[in-house]
């Protein structure tokens, strides 16, 4: 009798002990959905290997993530859209090699870098930071990669044409910044907000959780079923940061910046990949025809049934093909060096 009571009261505390856990992560994700977003990006940042690490140069601080360390293939600086953060390149991580040394930083403002009312958070502007976090981790001290997408591909382009003697290769998917002749869905969104001066709501600026649901079904072709406490959780992290992400929606759509990408091709002459999804409904993939023109000797991937958000959609797709670019690069580089 005895026996079986210590039996009964075995599985009583190992059913209580693994109920605390499930009872958390339900009290989590139905009251605290934000919460468990930041431990979510924590932890995958933890099982993919990265390290969050700070980096100050005259009072401004950079948050940055990394893995690996410099070797025989080039470091990868990896730039993310508006209103994204440092995590949403975890994606295409978990499908590059380990040996990378990769460094993803969070943009001017953006997440845990230094935000200021003076910042200048212009395409130029936000360059000029980018290279001050360059030079702060000494990433140059080698040519590097450079890889982004959307306004991240804006600056990494500019910061291409302004400093050529850094990179050695780069990777742009969908970048912002180009005159593309068809127009998209936003640019109807962009076309409505002018005429009401701006007053309308911003529909890469969600405030509840249809208007999160709005935003991705404009970003991205593949529909993703997501919980509307997941939603939730989204705009709950958002929400704190929307005046902030207005400031930058005003500047990289000003006369200085909407265009800075195709202003500044010219003076390009890094290799150059642009990755663009066929379906992309918020910068047309038509710009990736204006880049060629511009710049006959660039590669162009275009992948099906993918909208603007290629990072989410094709991980692996995309990893593949920055990680055959670099190599490609590499070997060229190296049988030009074996000829000469």
């Amino acid at each position: 009798m005895a026996a079986d009571l210590d039996v009964m009261n075995l599985f009583i505390i190992a059913g209580g002990t693994l109920a605390i856990p499930i009872l958390a992560f339900l009290a989590s994700f139905l009251l605290w959905p934000s919460a468990l977003i930041k431990v979510y990006y924590w932890y995958w940042r933890r099982t993919l290997g990265l390290q969050v690490r700070y980096a100050d140069c005259g009072g401004y601080r950079f948050c940055y993530s990394y893995r690996g360390k410099p070797g025989l293939r080039p470091s990868i600086l990896m730039l993310h859209g508006f209103s994204a953060h440092k995590d949403m390149w975890l994606t295409v991580v978990k499908y590059l090699p380990k040996h990378l040394h990769i460094v993803c930083v969070d943009m001017p403002g953006h997440e845990g870098t230094t935000r200021t009312n003076t910042e200048d958070y212009s395409i130029q502007g936000q360059v000029t930071r980018i290279h001050q976090f360059v030079e702060t981790i000494r990433l140059n001290r080698k040519q590097f990669h450079l890889v982004g997408t959307s306004m991240g591909g804006n600056v990494a382009g500019v910061y291409a044409a302004c400093y050529p003697s850094e990179i050695c290769s780069m990777t742009l998917i969908c970048p912002d910044g180009i005159r593309h002749p068809c127009e998209t869905k936003f640019d109807n969104h962009l076309q409505d907000l002018e005429h009401s001066n701006y007053t309308l709501n911003i529909p890469l600026i969600p405030t509840t959780p249809e208007e999160m649901e709005d935003m991705f079904r404009l970003c991205s072709h593949v529909r993703f079923k997501i919980p509307q406490q997941i939603l939730q959780g989204l705009v709950d992290v958002r929400q704190p940061h929307n005046t902030f992400y207005q400031e930058v929606f005003m500047e990289i759509v000003g006369e200085n910046s909407r265009y800075a990408l195709q202003d500044h091709l010219h003076l390009i002459t890094a290799p150059l990949q642009v990755i663009w999804g066929k379906q992309d409904q918020v910068v047309d993939v038509s710009g990736a025809t204006v880049i060629a023109e511009m710049l006959p000797g660039c590669r162009v991937d275009l992948l099906e049934n993918c909208g603007h958000s290629v990072v989410m959609e094709r991980p692996c797709r995309t990893a593949k093909l920055i990680l055959e670019f670099i190599i490609l690069q590499q070997n060229a580089r190296s049988g030009t060096k074996k000829s000469s």
